[in-house]
């Protein structure tokens, strides 16, 4: 009985549900803003081609 209690309190695998969350809600947010993410991205390197800036 102490055994399936230490298995079922064990957490030492949250983390990498932690980090799985953190990459599928980032992953979430890019599709969403996609657009707004090329935009800025591309505003900002045009800028930079834009100016003398080498």
């Amino acid at each position: 009985m102490n055994r399936i209690k230490e298995i079922i309190l064990d957490d030492s695998g949250m983390e990498l549900v932690q980090v799985g969350l953190l990459i599928a809600i980032a992953i979430a947010l890019g599709l969403i803003f996609k657009t707004q993410i090329t935009e800025f991205v591309n505003d900002v390197f045009g800028g930079l081609k834009a100016s003398s800036f080498s």
